[in-house]
């Protein structure tokens, strides 16, 4: 698997959505469902661990929130945007099917027409591929920057999941489960600005070692977008998603542990793509792997998708949990199956 040298994080940044939506909020919309199929008030919070999350304004569109990320960044690391290289946007949300979302995160902020501009699409995992990409552009010297950015925006799923749960009077306790995991979704958006390194930024994190896994068997566990056009709907299979997600990540650790100095005694902390607190108590367990070394999100941000493995990053950088001295992994699992971690040394 690609190992980098010349790659370094330069900086992070992100924003989160001025609305706070709890689990407690959700359930009493769903009161009638809720009475009517015998459902214990607080199952929300209890299955996922989600005590809120985060919704945008409505009629944010997902390369408005990207484009928030992006120009936090660039003022961030004290940039000129002319300079910008590549431009990489990420995530689940798009605004629309055709052109790339990242072209109106391009003209929001003033990049050049020299800069390469594309969106990559592979559901939670997206950010972390943009970082490979890029990554191996700088490591190959194809570019000497770039940019990655990421948008989710969640309000058309929850609302289009309870308006549907409200209406579908047919429900039982087993068919409303795939629906559940819809709720657990959150918005937001993080941005990157990686380059290559050189004597400014030594006192930065880099990008060092990457091991993935494609397990395509169970690519129909997790299916979103197969609704009318006028709604947003998922259908998520958790348990058995659970479960194979974390077997496929225990294959993708056993690549990545194999590596000298990227065991669990040497790395010192973990972002995760976090779906909910069962995952993250059973990925921990199956890959044996040290959980008070697991900096969280989850509780106050929800699923973020492609956004929460990078702003959890992000965030333990800001609380100093993640400094210089520290090597840290980015553990990433989504629907396809497929599995991505990324070894970043400070």
């Amino acid at each position: 698997m690609p190992s980098f040298s010349n790659v370094c994080l330069h900086t992070f940044s992100y924003e989160l959505p001025p609305r706070i939506l709890s689990s407690e909020a959700i359930e009493k919309r769903l009161a009638p469902v809720y009475e009517r199929l015998k459902l214990p008030v607080g199952r929300l919070e209890m299955m996922s661990g989600i005590r809120e999350r985060r919704l945008w304004k409505p009629g944010t569109k997902p390369s408005q929130a990207a484009a928030k990320a992006g120009q936090a960044t660039i003022e961030k690391a004290e940039i000129d945007p002319a300079e910008i290289q590549c431009l990489l946007f990420t995530s689940v949300s798009r605004d629309m099917m055709e052109p790339a979302t990242a072209s109106f995160v391009h003209h929001f902020l003033g990049l050049s027409p020299g800069c390469l501009v594309l969106d990559i699409s592979n559901a939670c995992l997206g950010f972390l591929d943009g970082m490979i990409l890029l990554g191996s552009m700088i490591e190959q010297g194809q570019v000497d920057n770039g940019l990655v950015v990421s948008g989710e925006t969640a309000e058309e799923l929850i609302e289009s999941t309870i308006q549907t749960l409200l209406s579908d009077s047919s429900l039982t306790r087993k068919t409303i489960k795939p629906a559940f995991a819809s709720l657990t979704i959150g918005s937001g958006s993080v941005g990157l600005y990686m380059c290559r390194n050189s004597e400014e930024t030594v006192e930065k994190p880099r990008l060092i070692h990457s091991s993935w896994l494609a397990n395509t068997d169970f690519s129909d566990l997790c299916l979103g977008g197969q609704s009318a056009p006028e709604t947003t709907l998922m259908a998520t299979d958790s348990e058995e998603l659970l479960i194979q997600g974390i077997e496929t990540a225990k294959q993708t650790w056993e690549r990545f542990s194999s590596t000298s100095g990227w065991d669990d005694e040497k790395i010192d902390c973990y972002f995760c793509h976090q779906v909910g607190s069962a995952h993250a108590r059973l990925l921990f367990e199956r890959l044996n792997l040290s959980v008070e070394k697991n900096f969280e999100t989850l509780p106050f941000l929800g699923n973020v998708g492609s956004v929460s493995a990078p702003v959890t990053m992000a965030m333990a950088i800001e609380d100093k949990r993640f400094i210089p001295g520290m090597k840290g992994a980015m553990l990433g699992i989504g629907s396809g199956i497929n599995c991505l971690m990324l070894g970043v040394a400070w």
